[in-house]
């Protein structure tokens, strides 16, 4: 096997996910600026060429929206996992594991093989964080989409404020207006539902193959059993 292939091979998930990314990315830019200059048309504006409208508030804002609702969703479910438990469910933990479990079972402190990576043998500051790096990481991308957000919503309502005449905001007075949360918790919700959704179909339901499966022919009481 050729270095290519054995590259696509060993990373194929992510890449394919990266690609479907970018796509939908490119339709969404592609769709918001055609609906963007309808919009502009009809009130006899210019509308913005496709490479100004990239970065516009308008198109920044539904971007960073759903950045920061799937990062909080991985956030809470990566930390929650520790503790929170489902019967039955491949997305759990086994019953008797809740918490953060020993240092032998996850191979931590003196307890680390030679193959872990060098700071799970580590111990002090260095430990602490990289065994909390995960959380770390999709909360921090989370609060910087968030932030993201905010700002640019601000800037798009601000505008929308400007068209009718009215007064521009503060960023403390847009973070705390309806229109802001409305737009945040539609997100949010959908979120849950979908982790909720998954923890308890995944009891009943199987999917040959799939690791976020139990094997077909496991019982519904099994848990934290990958196919």
């Amino acid at each position: 096997m050729t270095g290519v292939r054995r590259f696509l091979r060993d990373n194929g998930l992510t890449l394919a996910f990266l690609a479907g990314f970018l796509l939908a990315l490119a339709g969404q830019a592609v769709a918001g600026h055609a609906e963007l200059a309808a919009v502009t048309t009809a009130q006899g504006l210019h509308p913005p060429t496709f490479t100004a409208y990239l970065f516009t508030s308008d198109f920044m804002v539904d971007v960073m929206e759903n950045w920061q609702s799937e990062f909080l969703q991985f956030s809470l479910y990566i930390i929650g996992t520790v503790w929170l438990l489902q019967r039955g469910s491949p997305e759990s933990k086994q019953l008797d594991r809740a918490g953060k479990e020993s240092d032998r079972r996850q191979r931590v402190g003196a307890e680390a093989r030679p193959d872990s990576p060098r700071w799970a043998g580590a111990g002090g500051v260095r430990l602490a964080v990289y065994s909390r790096s995960l959380g770390l990481v999709m909360l921090t991308v989370f609060a910087l989409s968030w932030l993201a957000q905010s700002v640019t919503g601000r800037i798009a309502y601000n505008e929308e404020q400007l068209r009718q005449r009215q007064d521009p905001v503060s960023w403390l007075t847009y973070i705390s207006s309806p229109e802001f949360w409305n737009r945040t918790l539609q997100n949010w919700q959908s979120e849950f539902l979908a982790v909720a959704a998954m923890a308890i179909l995944s009891v009943y339901l199987r999917q040959r193959g799939s690791p976020e499966s139990k094997p077909v022919g496991a019982p519904h009481g099994a848990t934290g059993v990958e196919g």
